[in-house]
């Protein structure tokens, strides 16, 4: 509801557009030309969402509006969304410490002729990616997080209760896929061990996983907090830069985990093979070595402990695994959607 204006959502008599239509997000048009809002029928219904993200259809629609905006969530802030694709479960792309959520639909830093990952999973389902505040593509301010800034340091599950109101404020329809890269690892499980029933399998990409933690000295992991507090030069000037708690996350995460195990469902952990790039950032001598070191047996400990895992190290790429090998990303959400669509709750092997 925005000025006032009730937003039911509406019923149709066929597939298409509606002009006039209710917009709570006040999208603007394309042009002067596109003045509908679009949606995917089923008899009477649109399938999805109406009130917050639209969805791309395979109707006869001939104004597409893009699936783009911001949701009010809880307390009136706004999230920048974007979903696109059609079918179920749907897909939800949740990115690392201050990384926007389009860093999943790049191309500019991809090899040549990739397909970035939030395309490629909308030709087979719905997949949606959002910023979280504090977040950045870059550094000129138009680079910075669409969404409203809040007060930092934040944890994950501030994280996992931002998104749970997204989903049901943009009424984004489960079951969900949920993937996590980096420190967007530790928010993805804590969603799953705090909202079971929604949530039906994971794909981790290089997720951070607590127990890097036993596997440094107490100097080292000061080291890494210190690399993940402090902005990186280029961003000093973003004075809501995303700044997480890890600690507290991680004993979110442990907490949660232990009253709520995993249950059985279709898991893929991907795991870098090349070492951290840690050019220009100063650190003791061995460090470098300690933290690959460290996060390689993390990362197995981490895959152990979620039952059936499929896990696969991705040789030729180091951390960002979703814009070095987008393909390997968006073939283990295959690997997943497929599981869940066919009631296995154990990955096929490839």
């Amino acid at each position: 509801m925005e000025g006032g204006q009730s937003c039911p959502q509406p019923a149709f008599s066929r597939p298409g557009c509606l002009k006039g239509g209710c917009n709570p997000l006040r999208i603007p048009p394309l042009s002067p030309h596109h003045e509908g809002v679009c949606g995917i029928m089923n008899g009477d219904c649109p399938i999805g969402m109406w009130s917050g993200i639209l969805c791309l259809s395979r109707s006869d629609c001939t104004a597409v509006f893009p699936p783009v905006g911001g949701v009010s969530i809880t307390g009136g802030r706004r999230l920048y969304t974007e979903c696109r694709g059609v079918g179920s479960p749907t897909v939800i792309l949740e990115s690392g410490l201050r990384t926007r959520g389009d860093n999943w639909s790049r191309p500019d830093v991809m090899p040549a002729r990739a397909t970035p990952v939030l395309p490629a999973v909308a030709a087979f389902t719905r997949v949606c990616e959002y910023d979280r505040p504090g977040t950045a593509l870059g550094t000129t301010p138009s680079d910075y997080s669409r969404s409203d800034p809040v007060p930092m340091p934040r944890t994950a599950a501030d994280a996992v209760r931002d998104l749970h109101d997204l989903l049901r404020a943009a009424r984004v329809p489960g079951p969900y896929v949920l993937v996590g890269h980096s420190f967007g690892g530790q928010i993805v499980r804590l969603y799953a061990a705090t909202y079971p029933r929604d949530v039906v399998g994971l794909v981790l990409v290089d997720a951070l996983p607590e127990q890097l933690r036993s596997q440094m000295t107490s100097a080292q992991w000061k080291t890494y907090i210190g690399l993940n507090t402090k902005p990186p030069a280029p961003l000093a000037a973003y004075k809501a830069i995303e700044v997480m708690d890890f600690d507290a996350s991680f004993d979110q995460t442990r907490k949660a985990t232990r009253a709520a195990p995993l249950r059985t469902m279709p898991v893929v952990v991907l795991s870098k093979g090349r070492p951290f790039n840690l050019t220009g950032a100063r650190v003791p001598p061995g460090f470098a070595a300690a933290l690959d070191g460290g996060w390689s047996k993390a990362q197995d400990q981490l895959s152990a402990g979620l039952p059936h895992a499929a896990h696969v190290i991705v040789r030729d790429s180091s951390h960002y695994i979703e814009l070095e090998r987008p393909d390997v990303v968006v073939h283990s959400i295959r690997r997943v959607v497929n599981a869940v669509r066919s009631g296995r709750v154990i990955i096929a092997p490839d």
